[in-house]
Formats: C-alpha cells, sequence, structure tokens
C-alpha cells in the first residue's frame, strides 16, 4: 500500500481504534494493579516483560546504548515511573489520560529550542486553551487529584516528550527492537529505585497479594499498551502520512476517561467535562490546524 494514502481503509481505521482504545484503557488497567503492586515494583515489571523475551527475538537497533538508555530511563522512569506513583492517591485515572497528553505541547516546545523554530501563532493559541484546561483542573477538587498530583503527572509528560526526542535522534528503526531494548535499560534503575524507596518488605508483601487479575493487568500494560499497541501504531505510520494516523491519539483521554468513569464509578462532572474540552480542543488545534490550512 502506497505511504502516500490519505485515509485509512475500513480495517486499518478498526486497527487505529483498538490501538487507541487499548491506550485509553490501560489508565483503569493500571489502576486495578496499584491495588497490590508498589508503583515502582509495577514499572519495574512492566518494562521486564515488555523487554522479555522480544529482546532474544530481535536485534538491537543500529542506535547507540546511550540512545536506548536516555529513552528508557525517559519512559520508564520518567513517564511510567511517576505516573504510576501518582495515580496510587494523586489522580483519577480519567484525568491522568487528559493530563499526560500535554507531552504533545512539552515535545513541540523542545523541538523548536532544538532546532531554533519560532513559535507560530495557531500553535501559540492551541497551547493557551490546552493550559486553560489545566488551570481549570487545578482549580477544582474530584476528591482524587491533587495539586501535587497535577505537577507529577506534567513532569510525567515532559518526560514523554524527552523521550520523543530521544526517540526522534535515534532516526527510522525497528520500533518495536527500538522499544524492546530499551525497556531492558529502564528494568535496573526502576528495580534499584523500587528496592530503595519502597523496601524489599512492600515487594514481597505486593507479590504475595498479586492475584490473577494483577498479574493480567501486567501482562496487558507489556504485551497489549506496549508490543500490540506500539507495533500496530508503527504498522499504520509505515503506511499512511502521520497527518492521517496522529489525530487518532486525542481519542486516548476519550476512551481513558470513559473508561474510568464506567469501570471505576469516576465522576464526569460539568467542570472536568469542560477541561477535558479544552485541553482536547488545545491538541486538535495543534494537530489538524496545518492540514487544514493546506486544505486537505
Amino acid at each position: 500500500m502506497s505511504a502516500a494514502r490519505s485515509t485509512l481503509s475500513a480495517r486499518h481505521l478498526w486497527l487505529a481504534l483498538v490501538v487507541v482504545a487499548i491506550w485509553g484503557s490501560n489508565f483503569v488497567v493500571i489502576k486495578l494493579a496499584l491495588a497490590h503492586l508498589p508503583p515502582l515494583l509495577l514499572a519495574t515489571l512492566r518494562f521486564a516483560l515488555a523487554a522479555l523475551p522480544l529482546v532474544l527475538l530481535v536485534r538491537r537497533p543500529p542506535v547507540s546504548w546511550g540512545n536506548l538508555a536516555l529513552y528508557g530511563l525517559t519512559i520508564g522512569v520518567g513517564q511510567f515511573g511517576l505516573l504510576f506513583y501518582v495515580m496510587t492517591r494523586h489522580i483519577s485515572p480519567g484525568l491522568a489520560s487528559l493530563v499526560i497528553q500535554s507531552q504533545v505541547f512539552f515535545t513541540v516546545g523542545l523541538s523548536m529550542l532544538l532546532s531554533g523554530e519560532r513559535v507560530r501563532p495557531f500553535q501559540l493559541v492551541a497551547a493557551l486553551i490546552a493550559v486553560a484546561g489545566i488551570v481549570l483542573i487545578a482549580s477544582r477538587s474530584d476528591g482524587q487529584t491533587t495539586p501535587l498530583g497535577l505537577v507529577l503527572t506534567l513532569a510525567a509528560a515532559l518526560s514523554w516528550a524527552l523521550g520523543n526526542i530521544a526517540s526522534r535522534a535515534a532516526g527510522p528503526v525497528n520500533v518495536l527492537a527500538y522499544v524492546a531494548w530499551s525497556s531492558l535499560l529502564a528494568v535496573p534503575p526502576l528495580a534499584a529505585l523500587s528496592l530503595t524507596l519502597e523496601g524489599w518488605p512492600r515487594i514481597a508483601a505486593g507479590l504475595a497479594e498479586a492475584d490473577w487479575a494483577t498479574w493480567a493487568a501486567v501482562l496487558w500494560q507489556s504485551i497489549g499498551n506496549t508490543i500490540f499497541g506500539y507495533g500496530v501504531w508503527a504498522w499504520l505510520l509505515a503506511r499512511y502520512p502521520a497527518a492521517t494516523v496522529a489525530p487518532f491519539s486525542l481519542l486516548v483521554p476519550v476512551f481513558g476517561m470513559g473508561a474510568s468513569a464506567a469501570l471505576l464509578a469516576e465522576p464526569l462532572p460539568p467542570w472536568k467535562l469542560t477541561a477535558a474540552a479544552l485541553v482536547m480542543g488545545g491538541l486538535a488545534l495543534n494537530l489538524l490546524w496545518p492540514r487544514l490550512r493546506r486544505g486537505h
């Protein structure tokens, strides 16, 4: 299939929707796993199972160990280590799925800082709209979200953006191989932090208390969220322009907030829906405005 094709086929449209549904619902899965496992241990297990056995089946991509380590640290420790911690008691799954998408603006900002490119007017407007949503979240409380939770979730989003910069520097490589090998390098620092901050007694207790649902949640994150999700996403990006595939990521908070409301009874009062509309509106403007200006 030509990479220039701008409209997804019906089958590929469903594949894209399945991926964003998995990524969105994963926030509920994380919350279920955290019921028994401490957050840094959960992150360690997630990346260990994402790395093995894939690293035995795919060659290390032709990038430096430093680049792989940087991606592993920013995504493993920075993004998911922080995200898992705040989701223990500092932010609800639905809002976490929304706020973490601010990584788009951090990625754009870091890219401009490194390239010296100036901010374009539509990007500034998009960022201001999204920031209004974040401010609304900060000014309200749903009983599950704290100021610390909001700040650390934004820090997780910044870490995700740093990981995006690292992966871009790696160039066009096999995405699954890159994720697998960088995940392997994320495991030692996560395991060391878990032992240091959570301690062996808490780790042992968490492993002893973990039931089949907990392990299913860990496998869902490693196999469903990482291996299947990233694999299918990369496969779609290889066949269609990024402008065709990327906007589907806007649906991640929709699935995240919907799954949290349906499965965890997270309330969706008007202020939360307004905040979601502002953040997603800013993201949509940032992603879609260049395409609309070109008349596509």
